[in-house]
């Protein structure tokens, strides 16, 4: 996480005074109040109603406003504007991140496609009902779903198969 932050001195006295060089003091203040900010939020939310360093940024940039307000206000030095200006996982969690990332996706898409594959058996068997074609047990129709769900929830292209005996046998 990077940021950067215009400042002023306010006061040049408290300035010259009250640390040995106010520059100095600005940056380790800046740098101490942006790695607390890192640690203090995630950077995504995994939580709903949790406040994450990605999808609040106009919240927690004004809370790192403060906190480097409050720091370096003894040093007579007056916080104009911050603002994050770089976000990223470290190295060594990226990847990491990235497959649960996906991993999500998957689960997003997979939850679509089997919610759509139930409208679908549902619309099925209501035709089938509606138009008198064939009159189905429930036994098959719990064969018929079965074989509805998997065709249409599979990640592969389905095989034909030949049915040359009955359900009952």
């Amino acid at each position: 996480m990077a940021a950067v932050v215009v400042w002023q001195v306010e006061d040049t006295a408290r300035a010259f005074f009250e640390v040995d060089d106010f520059v100095e003091f600005v940056a380790i203040q800046t740098e101490t109040a942006v790695r607390h900010i890192a640690n203090s939020y995630p950077y995504d939310a995994h939580e709903a109603g949790q406040m994450s360093l990605r999808d609040n940024a106009d919240e927690i940039t004004a809370k790192l406003s403060k906190e480097i307000a409050a720091r370096v206000a003894s040093a007579g030095v007056k916080v104009i504007e911050s603002r994050i200006t770089h976000l990223a996982y470290a190295p060594e969690i990226a990847q990491a991140m990235l497959r649960r990332q996906q991993a999500g996706a998957v689960v997003a898409a997979r939850q679509r496609i089997v919610e759509g594959a139930v409208g679908m058996v549902e619309a099925a068997l209501t035709k089938l009902d509606e138009h008198n074609v064939v009159e189905l047990d429930e036994e098959r129709k719990a064969a018929m779903v079965s074989n509805l769900l998997v065709v249409l929830c599979s990640d592969h292209t389905t095989q034909p198969v030949i049915n040359t005996g009955s359900l009952y046998q």
